[in-house]
């Protein structure tokens, strides 16, 4: 056993959630903090992400919020080409390297054990020397695994994969060095629609690329999701977002409004789309995306060989010079809710719609300027991550549900309303913007019938 730690708080895992939390307490009380993480360098699955992701919303609201990410560019060129800057894996794992270099570690508040695990009961133990370290926690160890996502790279294809198929996961054909017959994109989640995008750009034809799709998805229209001189427009999407939710008569019926409206997209608008898991494309992107016609909606995936592949609902052709590329991995984890915070434990879980570094942020304010455990639990109560379309509807409802309560603590109101995460902390800057002005109207109209309006329509109570 190497020596005993002593800290307040043990982290474990340096990704999006662990980094942000970490750096709430630092700006909020003085604690000392112990991070752990089973990865080489901060920043959680960004360290094994394919080389050719982004962030699908803007590099403003993402991070920690003592740190600026990127410069608040607009982009002049490609798929993002009018809106702020979405950060690559690349500028996102520097990003993370220099809180950790030059934000944490300079405090004398934190000590990092990277290519180490929490074993349990205060265990510490490195992955490459061996070593065991007993950490005596003073306040609570905050688990930010407990929804940790499995990502291609890292997990294998959740099929069968017959002798001389060529199957990589989505990061490996950036390095594929001759040309194949064909490309077949296994998955219909954001690695699937990232790895067709790349693929097209790269100038491979849409006829050489096929598509399976289990489901069809809803994605989230970026001209929305803007900050800065943007920001009007993306509160003029919350004013409509409301409008359609007071009126609408069904689930379906409002997500067909969203659509008409332009704020939800999905590539082919003759297929019902079932899964929401909340990413955000732009429009450029949806135009390459339906170019491939070469779509297979068989179900899942159950085993490939070397002539063909077979479905939950059938056979398509395949060929040993094909390259299949699987996005098949089961993405974020949907265990049993738990509550976020108990006497010696925070267990990170998403308490409202969407901007999860802002979420991640908030809960270590909370952590840091209120005592009681059961009051933090009443501002912030766990929700699931979402992967169906009524659970965007929950989410969206949960978020209008509690954030009134959420203004009520002065710390954490005083907070939202400046940290750059907050995608409508600088709506005060545009108050006198027509747009701001009309939408704001607009949403003090409908708030309390789409409050209502959704909870009739999911089958709950609004209160």
């Amino acid at each position: 056993m190497g020596e005993e730690l002593e800290t307040d708080y043990l982290v474990v895992g340096a990704g999006a959630a662990g980094m942000a939390f970490t750096d709430a307490l630092l700006e909020h009380c003085d604690a000392t903090i112990t991070i752990v993480d089973r990865r080489h360098a901060p920043g959680g699955h960004w360290i094994d992400a394919y080389p050719y992701v982004r962030l699908h919303q803007p590099s403003a609201f993402y991070g920690v919020s003592s740190v600026p990410l990127g410069q608040d560019a607009l982009d002049v060129v490609g798929t993002n080409a009018g809106y702020y800057e979405t950060a690559s894996a690349d500028e996102i794992r520097a990003y993370y390297a220099n809180v950790m270099l030059r934000r944490f570690l300079p405090s004398g508040r934190v000590r990092y054990f990277p290519s180490s695990d929490y074993l349990g009961d205060g265990r510490v133990g490195s992955r490459l020397g061996g070593q065991v370290w007993k950490a005596r926690v003073r306040r609570k160890v905050v688990d930010t695994t407990y929804l940790e996502g499995a990502v291609p790279a890292t997990s294998a294809p959740p099929f069968q994969v017959a002798d001389g198929v060529r199957c990589v996961p989505a990061g490996q054909i950036a390095r594929i060095s001759e040309h194949p017959e064909g490309f077949v994109i296994i998955g219909a989640g954001k690695t699937a629609l990232d790895a067709c995008v790349w693929v097209l750009e790269q100038g491979v034809p849409a006829s050489a690329i096929r598509w399976i799709k289990p489901r069809e998805a809803w994605w989230m229209n970026r001209r929305f999701q803007q900050p800065h001189s943007l920001l009007p427009q993306a509160y003029n999407g919350l004013a409509i977002q409301l409008e359609v939710m007071a009126l609408a008569t069904s689930i379906g019926d409002l997500f067909t409004q969203l659509e008409n409206q332009g704020l939800f997209l999905r590539v082919d608008p003759a297929v019902p789309a079932t899964m929401f898991r909340g990413a955000v494309i732009s429009q450029a992107e949806l135009r390459l995306l339906r170019q491939i016609e070469d779509v297979v909606r068989l179900g899942h995936v159950r085993r490939i060989e070397r002539d063909e592949i077979v479905l939950d609902e059938g056979t398509v052709p395949t060929s040993e010079g094909t390259v299949h590329v699987h996005c098949a991995a089961r993405g974020l984890a949907r265990r049993p809710i738990r509550p976020i915070y108990e006497p010696e434990r925070v267990t990170v879980q998403p308490f409202q719609w969407g901007f999860a570094c802002y979420q991640f942020a908030t809960l270590g304010v909370l952590e840091a300027t209120v005592e009681s455990d059961e009051e933090k639990n009443r501002l912030c109560p766990p929700i699931a991550y979402w992967d169906a379309n009524t659970d965007y509807l929950s989410a969206f409802l949960a978020a209008f549900t509690n954030q009134p309560a959420r203004l009520g603590p002065p710390a954490l109101a005083s907070w939202a309303m400046a940290t750059r995460l907050n995608p409508l902390g600088a709506l005060a800057l545009h108050r006198d913007d027509p747009l701001v002005i009309d939408a704001r109207g607009r949403i003090k109209r409908c708030a309390p019938a789409a409050t209502n309006n959704l909870a009739k329509l999911l089958g709950t109570s609004a209160a």
